[in-house]
Protein backbone atom coordinates (compact mmCIF):
# COMPACT_ATOMS: atom_id res chain seq x y z
CA UNK A 1 0.00 0.00 0.00
CA UNK A 2 1.66 3.29 -1.18
CA UNK A 3 0.45 6.83 0.42
CA UNK A 4 -3.20 5.03 1.00
CA UNK A 5 -5.78 7.96 1.79
CA UNK A 6 -9.37 7.30 2.93
CA UNK A 7 -11.74 10.09 3.38
CA UNK A 8 -15.54 9.69 4.42
CA UNK A 9 -16.72 13.19 3.56
CA UNK A 10 -14.76 15.44 5.36
CA UNK A 11 -13.48 12.96 8.01
CA UNK A 12 -10.10 11.43 6.87
CA UNK A 13 -9.64 7.71 7.82
CA UNK A 14 -6.48 6.99 6.53
CA UNK A 15 -3.96 9.16 5.46
CA UNK A 16 -0.56 8.88 3.51
CA UNK A 17 -0.38 5.38 4.68
CA UNK A 18 2.23 2.78 3.66
CA UNK A 19 1.93 -0.90 4.51
CA UNK A 20 3.76 -3.70 3.05
CA UNK A 21 3.99 -7.87 3.91
CA UNK A 22 6.16 -10.12 2.59
CA UNK A 23 5.14 -13.62 0.72
CA UNK A 24 4.47 -15.91 3.73
CA UNK A 25 4.68 -13.82 6.41
CA UNK A 26 2.03 -12.58 9.66
CA UNK A 27 1.74 -9.29 9.70
CA UNK A 28 -0.16 -7.50 12.43
CA UNK A 29 -1.75 -4.42 11.89
CA UNK A 30 -2.79 -3.08 15.78
CA UNK A 31 -4.25 -0.08 16.96
CA UNK A 32 -7.04 1.41 19.25
CA UNK A 33 -10.66 1.08 18.48
CA UNK A 34 -11.54 3.73 16.11
CA UNK A 35 -8.54 4.09 14.21
CA UNK A 36 -8.96 2.71 10.49
CA UNK A 37 -8.01 -0.93 11.40
CA UNK A 38 -11.12 -2.28 9.56
CA UNK A 39 -11.37 -0.06 7.03
CA UNK A 40 -8.05 -0.35 6.15
CA UNK A 41 -8.83 -4.39 5.84
CA UNK A 42 -11.84 -3.91 3.43
CA UNK A 43 -9.18 -1.71 0.84
CA UNK A 44 -6.51 -4.44 1.66
CA UNK A 45 -9.42 -7.09 0.46
CA UNK A 46 -10.65 -5.02 -2.44
CA UNK A 47 -14.32 -4.96 -1.01
CA UNK A 48 -13.66 -0.68 -0.24
CA UNK A 49 -11.35 1.81 -2.63
CA UNK A 50 -9.17 4.42 -0.87
CA UNK A 51 -9.68 7.93 -1.91
CA UNK A 52 -6.07 8.10 -3.25
CA UNK A 53 -3.03 5.73 -3.26
CA UNK A 54 -2.14 2.54 -4.42
CA UNK A 55 -2.92 -1.24 -3.27
CA UNK A 56 -0.32 -3.50 -4.86
CA UNK A 57 -0.55 -7.72 -5.27
CA UNK A 58 2.43 -8.77 -6.52
CA UNK A 59 3.21 -5.69 -8.15
CA UNK A 60 -0.16 -4.89 -9.24
CA UNK A 61 -2.41 -2.17 -8.51
CA UNK A 62 -5.72 -3.03 -7.51
CA UNK A 63 -7.50 0.09 -7.00
CA UNK A 64 -8.29 1.41 -11.15
CA UNK A 65 -9.88 -2.44 -11.50
CA UNK A 66 -13.68 -2.70 -11.87
CA UNK A 67 -15.54 -5.68 -10.57
CA UNK A 68 -14.98 -8.13 -13.27
CA UNK A 69 -11.27 -7.69 -13.02
CA UNK A 70 -11.30 -7.90 -9.04
CA UNK A 71 -13.19 -11.47 -9.08
CA UNK A 72 -9.60 -13.77 -10.18
CA UNK A 73 -7.77 -11.02 -7.42
CA UNK A 74 -10.18 -11.95 -4.72
CA UNK A 75 -10.27 -15.62 -5.35
CA UNK A 76 -6.40 -15.27 -4.18
CA UNK A 77 -7.99 -13.80 -0.70
CA UNK A 78 -9.36 -15.49 1.97
CA UNK A 79 -11.50 -13.21 4.77
CA UNK A 80 -12.09 -14.22 8.13
CA UNK A 81 -14.48 -11.68 9.56
CA UNK A 82 -14.67 -10.72 13.17
CA UNK A 83 -18.03 -12.44 14.63
CA UNK A 84 -17.04 -15.89 11.75
CA UNK A 85 -20.16 -14.34 9.48
CA UNK A 86 -21.57 -17.65 9.21
CA UNK A 87 -25.12 -18.70 7.46
CA UNK A 88 -27.06 -19.26 10.74
CA UNK A 89 -29.54 -21.73 8.55
CA UNK A 90 -26.33 -23.60 6.76
CA UNK A 91 -25.03 -26.39 8.82
CA UNK A 92 -21.34 -26.24 8.88
CA UNK A 93 -20.44 -28.25 5.93
CA UNK A 94 -22.79 -25.94 3.73
CA UNK A 95 -21.06 -22.73 5.05
CA UNK A 96 -17.70 -24.29 4.10
CA UNK A 97 -19.09 -25.56 0.91
CA UNK A 98 -20.63 -22.15 -0.12
CA UNK A 99 -17.77 -20.57 -1.29
CA UNK A 100 -16.92 -23.43 -3.88
CA UNK A 101 -20.62 -23.82 -5.10
CA UNK A 102 -20.84 -19.65 -5.85
CA UNK A 103 -17.07 -19.58 -7.03
CA UNK A 104 -15.99 -22.56 -9.22
CA UNK A 105 -17.16 -25.39 -11.37
CA UNK A 106 -16.54 -28.32 -9.56
CA UNK A 107 -19.04 -31.07 -9.12
CA UNK A 108 -20.41 -32.00 -6.06
CA UNK A 109 -18.01 -35.13 -5.43
CA UNK A 110 -15.14 -32.32 -5.66
CA UNK A 111 -16.83 -30.23 -3.49
CA UNK A 112 -17.20 -32.67 -0.93
CA UNK A 113 -13.82 -33.77 -0.99
CA UNK A 114 -12.24 -30.31 -0.37
CA UNK A 115 -14.73 -29.56 2.26
CA UNK A 116 -14.22 -32.66 4.14
CA UNK A 117 -10.30 -31.87 3.68
CA UNK A 118 -10.54 -28.55 5.64
CA UNK A 119 -12.72 -29.94 8.17
CA UNK A 120 -10.48 -32.15 9.37
CA UNK A 121 -7.40 -30.69 9.17
CA UNK A 122 -9.32 -28.05 11.29
CA UNK A 123 -10.78 -30.66 13.61
CA UNK A 124 -13.99 -29.64 12.01
CA UNK A 125 -15.18 -33.42 10.50
CA UNK A 126 -17.31 -34.60 13.86
CA UNK A 127 -19.44 -31.16 13.38
CA UNK A 128 -19.68 -30.82 9.87
CA UNK A 129 -24.05 -31.15 10.46
CA UNK A 130 -23.90 -28.80 12.86
CA UNK A 131 -25.60 -25.53 12.81
CA UNK A 132 -23.61 -22.29 13.53
CA UNK A 133 -25.42 -21.94 17.47
CA UNK A 134 -24.62 -25.22 18.31
CA UNK A 135 -21.06 -24.47 18.12
CA UNK A 136 -18.93 -22.65 20.41
CA UNK A 137 -16.81 -19.15 20.19
CA UNK A 138 -13.60 -21.28 19.30
CA UNK A 139 -15.36 -23.19 16.64
CA UNK A 140 -16.63 -21.20 14.93
CA UNK A 141 -13.27 -19.21 14.19
CA UNK A 142 -12.65 -22.63 12.87
CA UNK A 143 -16.02 -22.61 10.82
CA UNK A 144 -14.77 -19.42 9.16
CA UNK A 145 -11.09 -20.16 8.94
CA UNK A 146 -12.11 -23.96 7.11
CA UNK A 147 -14.52 -21.63 4.60
CA UNK A 148 -11.84 -18.77 3.78
CA UNK A 149 -9.32 -21.72 2.78
CA UNK A 150 -11.75 -23.85 1.23
CA UNK A 151 -10.69 -22.03 -2.12
CA UNK A 152 -6.87 -22.39 -1.64
CA UNK A 153 -6.12 -18.49 -1.05
CA UNK A 154 -2.16 -17.29 -1.16
CA UNK A 155 -3.82 -14.41 1.37
CA UNK A 156 -5.52 -14.84 4.59
CA UNK A 157 -6.72 -11.62 5.82
CA UNK A 158 -8.16 -11.69 9.95
CA UNK A 159 -10.46 -9.12 11.27
CA UNK A 160 -9.97 -9.24 15.58
CA UNK A 161 -9.94 -12.80 15.36
CA UNK A 162 -9.48 -12.84 19.18
CA UNK A 163 -12.18 -10.59 19.80
CA UNK A 164 -14.98 -11.94 22.70
CA UNK A 165 -12.93 -14.68 23.52
CA UNK A 166 -11.08 -16.17 26.51
CA UNK A 167 -7.77 -16.27 27.07
CA UNK A 168 -7.50 -19.92 26.85
CA UNK A 169 -9.26 -19.70 23.28
CA UNK A 170 -7.42 -16.64 21.81
CA UNK A 171 -4.04 -18.62 22.69
CA UNK A 172 -6.04 -21.81 20.47
CA UNK A 173 -6.96 -19.61 17.74
CA UNK A 174 -3.09 -17.72 18.21
CA UNK A 175 -1.87 -21.20 17.57
CA UNK A 176 -4.41 -21.68 14.73
CA UNK A 177 -3.11 -18.53 12.76
CA UNK A 178 0.58 -20.29 13.12
CA UNK A 179 -0.69 -23.74 12.06
CA UNK A 180 -2.81 -22.14 9.30
CA UNK A 181 0.28 -19.75 7.69
CA UNK A 182 3.03 -23.19 8.05
CA UNK A 183 0.69 -25.61 6.75
CA UNK A 184 -0.70 -23.78 3.64
CA UNK A 185 2.30 -21.27 2.98
CA UNK A 186 -0.48 -18.32 3.19
CA UNK A 187 0.65 -14.56 3.76
CA UNK A 188 -1.26 -13.38 7.11
CA UNK A 189 -2.32 -10.18 7.44
CA UNK A 190 -3.98 -9.71 10.80
CA UNK A 191 -6.24 -6.73 12.17
CA UNK A 192 -5.85 -6.73 16.44
CA UNK A 193 -6.36 -4.53 18.90
CA UNK A 194 -4.77 -7.43 21.35
CA UNK A 195 -1.06 -7.01 21.98
CA UNK A 196 -0.10 -10.04 23.87
CA UNK A 197 -1.40 -11.63 20.62
CA UNK A 198 0.39 -9.49 18.68
CA UNK A 199 3.73 -10.74 20.13
CA UNK A 200 2.69 -14.16 20.01
CA UNK A 201 1.75 -14.59 16.27
CA UNK A 202 3.56 -11.92 13.85
CA UNK A 203 6.74 -11.20 12.49
CA UNK A 204 5.72 -7.80 11.66
CA UNK A 205 3.95 -5.00 13.83
CA UNK A 206 2.34 -2.23 12.14
CA UNK A 207 0.84 0.14 15.01
CA UNK A 208 -2.02 1.98 13.13
CA UNK A 209 -2.59 5.60 14.79
CA UNK A 210 -4.98 8.48 13.90
CA UNK A 211 -5.36 7.21 10.06
CA UNK A 212 -0.93 6.75 10.08
CA UNK A 213 0.98 4.15 10.32
CA UNK A 214 2.82 5.22 13.78
CA UNK A 215 5.54 2.13 13.51
CA UNK A 216 6.50 -0.99 11.31
CA UNK A 217 8.77 -3.58 12.06
CA UNK A 218 9.82 -6.73 13.96
CA UNK A 219 8.07 -7.04 17.64
CA UNK A 220 11.45 -6.68 19.06
CA UNK A 221 11.65 -3.32 17.02
CA UNK A 222 8.42 -2.51 18.64
CA UNK A 223 9.11 -3.31 22.12
CA UNK A 224 12.23 -1.13 22.00
CA UNK A 225 11.07 1.94 20.22
CA UNK A 226 11.77 5.18 21.69
CA UNK A 227 8.66 7.04 20.05
CA UNK A 228 6.57 8.28 22.87
CA UNK A 229 2.92 7.19 21.26
CA UNK A 230 4.53 3.86 20.57
CA UNK A 231 5.63 3.66 24.35
CA UNK A 232 2.07 4.84 25.72
CA UNK A 233 0.34 2.38 23.40
CA UNK A 234 2.23 -0.39 25.07
CA UNK A 235 1.80 0.90 28.29
CA UNK A 236 -1.32 0.76 28.11
CA UNK A 237 -1.87 -2.88 27.03
CA UNK A 238 -0.82 -3.57 30.39
CA UNK A 239 1.50 -6.71 29.04
CA UNK A 240 4.16 -8.30 30.56
CA UNK A 241 6.31 -7.10 27.29
CA UNK A 242 9.96 -8.93 28.01
CA UNK A 243 7.96 -12.62 28.70
CA UNK A 244 5.97 -12.05 25.91
CA UNK A 245 9.18 -11.15 23.83
CA UNK A 246 10.94 -14.38 25.00
CA UNK A 247 8.21 -16.38 23.92
CA UNK A 248 7.90 -15.11 20.30
CA UNK A 249 11.60 -15.77 20.30
CA UNK A 250 11.02 -19.08 21.50
CA UNK A 251 8.79 -20.86 18.85
CA UNK A 252 9.91 -21.89 15.61
CA UNK A 253 9.16 -19.49 12.57
CA UNK A 254 8.43 -20.64 9.45
CA UNK A 255 8.64 -17.06 7.60
CA UNK A 256 10.53 -17.28 4.83
CA UNK A 257 14.17 -15.43 4.58
CA UNK A 258 14.49 -11.50 3.32
CA UNK A 259 14.58 -12.15 -0.23
CA UNK A 260 11.47 -13.83 -0.75
CA UNK A 261 8.81 -11.51 -3.02
CA UNK A 262 6.05 -9.32 -1.51
CA UNK A 263 2.73 -10.39 -1.39
CA UNK A 264 0.74 -7.49 -1.06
Amino acid sequence: MRGLSKRWGTAEVLRDLNFSARRGEIAVVIGKSGCGKTTLLKIMGTLEKPTGGAVLIDGADTVPLGENALKPIRRRIGMVFQYSALLDWMTVFENVAFPLQEHTDLDADAVRTRVLEKLEVLGLADAREHLPAELSGGMKKRVALARALVLEPEIVMYDEPTSGLDPVMAHVVDDLILRTRDRFGVTSIVISHDMAATLRIADSVHLLDGGRMLVSGTPAELLESSDPEVKQFLESSAIDAARLLREHHARPHAFPSAGAGPAC
